[in-house]
């Protein structure tokens, strides 16, 4: 694309047009930007517009959100083949070209502009810095200098928020040696010039405030300066302290402590201010805690007062909910600092009780924007509150301290909150009305600071008595009207649910009833913890691992809980509630179902489906939705095979739907769905069912990864059900032809070798026979090309399955019309070592009897001839049956296929109620170990005295000892 007045009219005319309220005209000008971002200098073209100072800024605006999110694209264009089509890179001439003009007209563009293309060359630091963009740092830090020189805080701010976005890589990655250069090269040209321009600033903001001439207007970019000064510190000290940083320690910690320890009331008088001087004073305290974690020796003389500051601090901040990201920083400070070798600092009279009532109790107390959320926004709350993903929240952060504190100080901490729950209760107890805030701190104090035992799922605590707690402050609150004071319910739900284990049965099972009763309350964040509540106390186990409740504690209210668990979804904001779907997952998978209730099940889950079909946004609620649908089939259908037809017709029409609209999303489940009914039918297989094992048979079906082995699983239940329709209109062919495919790939032969499997034990020999040798020469061509050891294993399994099936002499035939004697080769180099290394109980019956019947009862290896191959085999035998699995399996990670892992998705999503049961293709043998041994001595009747030679030529002597064991094992005796 040349840089021409026509290019510049149309770039123009296409931005303003992708700014219009009118569909028509955004959707055609956004067609006709992304036919031109295919061709070169496109980026170039649109980088140029922006630097047209004649241009509206609307449409610079537009077109640098645009250069930016082209970049992130074809910079370095993801290989992903479910991410949509290749997109053509931009080509090496045009990056050195945006390269050379990015930073001075970011550095030269208004503040929006600025941070659209500050991004953008985020996105090419990302990729080609340092290494390949040398220049960049140094243009950097010559515009910093020349802009501190002359105070110009727009290009300081720019340059150092530009720096702050590429230097993050070195927060969080690996220490490598690749880092540490590219960090060592950072540190060499940017240390002092950011110490200088953070002191220079610092001494700025010191003159203005001392003379008292500046303003608000004018010290908000020093603050955003020193803020940014900040956040590139923390990333060049995350790996390790550098030497510079070290040598000027005093320097910066002084400026930290200033910043920590005095007030500017230019600025916080107003809350826009005061947001700028908080989030610089929060990156300070991220800095000292980060020190106190990494560099505590070299801090340890500047803790006391950042200690002492950052405690004062927190006693004057207020419980606004702006002013969190510094509460919860200071804390996490203390934190730190309590858990160190210097906790001593809370071990004085008076520290831990002072913290106590300043700091901690404060935070804990719900807010009015813990209402509004619990009220307005009930998924983030739960998150918040119930999975702990609230580590930035002064609840969680200010329970973390106290639990910081009693790492060395537990009596001290325990009896000190034991007291303030106590006092709390005793101030609800004198007017429950105006005080259930109190009574809510003392249930949140009592769940927050449990321990989790190791290991398992079950918590304590010392602060109370349980039972006696939940008896006197929760069961109550469970036992009142559902629809007063929702919080302290949702508090009461999450205790019972956090200390459910040790909750005696009785009393929790009188208290069902309750529960099913919160289920019908409008509140989203009760109804979804009463859902909860009662799917967690469905998993406890007992000692011994037995389930405590059972389908008789269950079954006599299944039909009120089942109403209100499907009536909740009627309530606004909980039509996709996941924890609801996921409690009528665990129900149906415990209750004894009748026939009525499969039917409302049935009837409420496809219409659901039906629903989220259109637009699936939610993949937790999707996967415990097709989860629950799986588990009513197999526990319903299997109880009752007269419900599978009425299950068909309500489930057709809705896997239809998500079949004929390509529902990508579904597309695996509604494959193990349709796997789980063909297994449920017998035959013959309804004309339905044919149609979808048309549409399976079809290449374009396998194209998309992620369906692959919800697909593997469904033709494995057309091969069971329909051999004999598969083996018509060269089904069969196909069948292999699909298995050819798999195979050949290391990402999926394992799905190619179940295809392969069903096929062996579900046809008869004649069927399969004349395919066997293309069979083999497939299998043969990928062991040349690529034998990974997980190959290797399944080919060692497949050919174990063929000779069970089909008989030794099938196998060693068919394996030698390919190539004469080609089955010692492949026994010789691949199945004798291959074999120790089989794990999982039915593989390793399989593969052990298979390998003493090809050594027992095939003529090619009882022959003289072949003695070594018999014995070195019998060898592999006895390693497979007499040594544990972590012994004889030594298997290294095998390296990734880097082109093909770059595609993979995890779009594939196993439903555990839809899984394939394992058949054991010997259910007559049970033992393998005395198969052989049997097998062994009827052998050696025959030829006495010729077998115990071979034995002693050819099994290591730490298998010929195993082997006399077991038949001692067995009372038996070679001749």
């Amino acid at each position: 694309m040349e840089w021409n007045p026509e290019t510049l009219q149309f770039l123009s005319q296409c931005f303003l047009h992708t700014l219009s309220p009118l569909p028509e005209p955004r959707r055609a000008a956004e067609k006709s930007l992304s036919e031109a971002a295919d061709r070169p200098n496109y980026g170039l073209a649109v980088l140029r517009l922006v630097a047209e100072a004649t241009v509206d800024d609307q449409i610079r605006h537009a077109a640098a959100v645009n250069f930016k999110n082209h970049l992130r694209f074809r910079w370095v264009p993801s290989n992903d083949s479910n991410a949509g089509p290749t997109l053509i890179p931009i080509l090496d001439p045009e990056k050195e070209q945006i390269k050379a003009l990015i930073v001075s007209l970011m550095l030269s563009s208004s503040p929006r502009i600025q941070s659209q293309l500050s991004e953008a060359l985020a996105v090419i630091g990302k990729h080609d810095f340092p290494k390949a963009w040398p220049t960049l740092l140094p243009e950097l830090v010559a515009s910093l200098q020349k802009a501190a020189q002359v105070s110009d805080y727009a290009s300081i701010n720019g340059i150092l928020g530009t720096a702050n976005s590429i230097f993050k890589k070195f927060r969080y990655q690996y220490k490598t040696n690749d880092l540490l250069l590219d960090l060592k090269y950072c540190l060499d040209n940017f240390a002092a010039p950011l110490l200088e321009v953070f002191l220079k600033t610092a001494s700025v903001i010191d003159s203005a405030i001392a003379s008292g001439g500046g303003s608000a207007a004018t010290l908000r970019p020093l603050f955003e300066s020193q803020r940014l000064c900040c956040r590139i510190f923390f990333s060049l000290n995350f790996q390790e302290l550098p030497e510079f940083f070290e040598d000027h320690m005093r320097e910066w910690m002084g400026e930290f402590k200033k910043y920590l320890t005095i007030n500017y009331p230019l600025l916080e008088s107003s809350s826009d201010g005061l947001a700028v001087v908080d989030e610089l004073r929060a990156a300070v305290c991220e800095n000292i805690s980060l020190y106190m974690e990494k560099n505590e020796e070299e801090f340890q003389g500047y803790l006391n007062d950042f200690a002492s500051a950052v405690w004062t601090l927190l006693t004057n901040v207020s419980l606004s909910s702006s002013r969190d990201k510094l509460a919860v920083t200071a804390m996490k400070f203390l934190t730190t600092v309590s858990t160190s070798v210097h906790h001593a600092l809370f071990g004085s009279d008076g520290v831990i009780p002072q913290i106590c009532q300043s700091i901690v109790i404060p935070n804990v107390r719900l807010r009015e924007d813990d209402e509004e959320l619990f009220e307005m926004n009930f998924v983030e709350f739960i998150r918040r509150d119930m999975e702990g993903s609230d580590l930035d929240t002064r609840r969680r952060i200010a329970c973390e301290l106290l639990k910081g504190i009693a790492t060395n100080y537990k009596k001290q901490v325990t009896d000190i909150v034991s007291i303030q729950i106590q006092n709390l209760l005793a101030s609800y107890a004198t007017n429950p009305t105006v005080n259930w805030k109190d009574k809510d701190c003392a249930i949140y104090l009592v769940v927050s600071l449990a321990t989790k035992k190791a290991g398992g799922t079950s918590v304590s605590t010392d602060l109370v008595d349980v039972n006696s707690f939940f008896t006197s402050v929760i069961v109550p609150e469970l036992q009142s009207p559902v629809n007063g004071s929702p919080m302290l319910k949702a508090g009461a739900l999450k205790f019972f649910t956090m200390f459910r284990s040790q909750i005696p049965k009785p009393v929790a099972f009188q208290l069902l009833p309750d529960l099913a009763r919160f289920l019908a309350v409008e509140s989203n964040v009760v109804h979804s913890y009463a859902a909860s509540c009662i799917e967690k106390l469905l998993l406890v186990k007992d000692e011994g691992g037995k389930a405590r409740y059972t389908s008789a504690d269950v079954t006599p209210f299944l039909h009120l809980l089942m109403n209100n668990l499907f009536n909740a979804f009627k309530f606004q904001d909980s039509e996709e509630n996941q924890y609801v779907m996921k409690c009528i997952m665990r129900i149906l998978g415990i209750a004894e179902i009748p026939n009525d209730i499969a039917g409302l099940c049935i009837d409420g889950l496809t219409s659901i489906l039906n629903e989220v079909c259109k637009n699936p946004k939610n993949p937790i609620f999707n996967h415990y939705l097709f989860e629950s649908v799986a588990v009513l089939i197999r526990r319903a259908c299997e109880r009752d095979i007269s419900l599978i037809s009425a299950f068909e017709g309500k489930l057709f029409p809705s896997l239809q739907i998500i079949l004929a609209n390509d529902v990508t999303e579904f597309l695996p489940y509604a494959f193990q769905l349709l796997a789980q009914l063909v297994e449920l039918n017998r035959p013959p297989i309804s004309p339905n069912y044919m149609q979808i094992f048309v549409l399976l048979l079809s290449p374009d079906s396998w194209k998309r990864s992620s369906n692959v082995p919800a697909l593997v699983r469904l033709l494995q239940a057309f091969l069971q059900k329909a051999p004999n329709e598969v083996n018509q209109e060269g089904r069969l062919n196909q069948v292999l032809g699909i298995f050819n495919m798999l195979v050949s790939s290391p990402s999926t032969d394992e799905q190619g070798f179940y295809v392969l499997n069903t096929v062996i034990e579900n046809l008869d020999y004649a069927v399969i026979a004349p395919y066997m040798p293309n069979i083999w020469k497939t299998l043969f061509m990928r062991l040349q090309n690529n034998r990974t050891v997980k190959f290797q294993k399944s080919l060692v399994i497949f050919m174990s399955l063929f000779l069970v099936k089909h008989g030794a002499t099938n196998l060693v035939d068919t394996m030698n019309s390919v190539q004469p004697n080609i089955f010692f080769a492949i026994l010789e180099q691949f199945w004798i070592p291959n074999l120790k290394l089989i794990t999982g109980a039915v593989e390793l019956k399989l593969t052990a009897v298979a390998s003493a019947k090809l050594i027992c009862e095939s003529p090619v290896l009882l022959d003289a001839a072949a003695a070594k191959h018999w014995g070195k085999m019998l060898d592999s035998i006895v390693t497979l049956l007499s040594r544990p699995e972590q012994e004889r399996v030594e298997e290294e990670q095998e390296m990734p296929d880097i082109a093909e892992n770059v595609g993979y998705t995890a779009a594939f999503v196993k439903l555990y109620n839809a899984g394939k049961k394992e058949e054991d293709p010997l259910t007559d043998i049970k033992d393998p170990k005395q198969f052989l041994v049997a097998s062994l001595v009827r052998l050696s009747s025959l030829s006495p005295g010729r077998y115990p030679q071979i034995i002693s030529e050819n099994l290591e002597p730490a298998n010929q000892a195993a082997l006399l064991q077991l038949f001692g094992t067995y009372n038996c005796s070679m001749v």
